[in-house]
């Protein structure tokens, strides 16, 4: 058996929690990128400061290991080319590699909530593979591997489409009725 391990938050609250520029910064941001609460922001400060902290250790270090991580960074979709691009990087470069956002990006979706639900109710296939989580990181290679599952023929249509079917049967039948009447 192994040892269990505490779980440890992923983001860290705001120090000043009413400060009204923050808020609506934040506001902003959850609407534009249709995050669920600001707690997905805060998640992606926190990964943004943990590469940040990571690129700042790696001032001294040798010029294969900072190839090496900026190699990694590029994978992820970040365009770095030495530690000044990471330290500049800020909270919405990395939201803007979450799936939910490259959905609405690649015109799968038109919105973001829209692409969020898609990917919630298991539409979204990312490599062959269903993916259930809007905040999975999208690397490069996966960005184009990207689709929308293909429904089940034997599927019945949703009541909104067969209630416009039926409308449509109505319709013809009443047409058909006029052409009669008028010969």
């Amino acid at each position: 058996m192994g040892e269990i391990k505490r779980k440890k938050k992923k983001f860290s609250r705001p120090k000043q929690l009413f400060d009204r520029e923050r808020i609506d910064a934040e506001d902003k941001i959850v609407k534009k990128y249709g995050l669920k609460n600001k707690k997905e922001i805060w998640k992606a400060e926190s990964q943004i400061s943990k590469i940040r902290r990571q690129a700042k250790n790696l001032i001294p270090k040798s010029d294969a290991e900072k190839a090496e991580f900026f190699d990694k960074l590029n994978r992820m979709g970040f365009k770095i080319n030495d530690v000044s691009d990471v330290l500049a990087l800020k909270e919405e470069d990395f939201l803007n590699r979450r799936l939910q956002t490259i959905v609405v990006k690649k015109n799968l979706t038109s919105t973001p909530k829209q692409a969020r639900q898609l990917i919630v109710h298991k539409h979204i296939l990312v490599d062959g593979k269903i993916v259930n989580t809007p905040s999975f990181v999208v690397t490069k290679d996966l960005e184009d591997k990207i689709a929308l599952k293909k429904q089940k023929s034997g599927v019945k249509k949703p009541k909104v489409e067969e209630a416009k079917d039926e409308s449509k049967d109505v319709e013809k039948e009443v047409e058909q009725e006029k052409v009669e009447v008028k010969e």
